[in-house]
């Protein structure tokens, strides 16, 4: 798995840490999305993969590789 995030997209809504909090986080300043593991390990895959489709602006990616 491969994460890619759209920070220009992001409207900073935040449900990506509540489902992955383990692989996303926000800046402080705005709250626009962090990704903190690109190749999050098979554990937290399926917390990505669920953040990915909650996001309301859809601005996080997910590339099965």
């Amino acid at each position: 798995m491969k994460i890619t995030i759209d920070e220009e997209k992001c409207c900073a809504g935040g449900q990506c840490v509540l489902a992955a909090p383990e692989v996303f986080d926000q800046r402080d300043e705005d709250g626009v999305v962090v990704l903190l593991n690109a190749a999050p390990p098979a554990e937290h895959q399926p917390a990505a993969r669920e953040a990915a489709q909650l996001c309301p602006a859809a601005a996080i990616h997910v590339q099965e590789v």
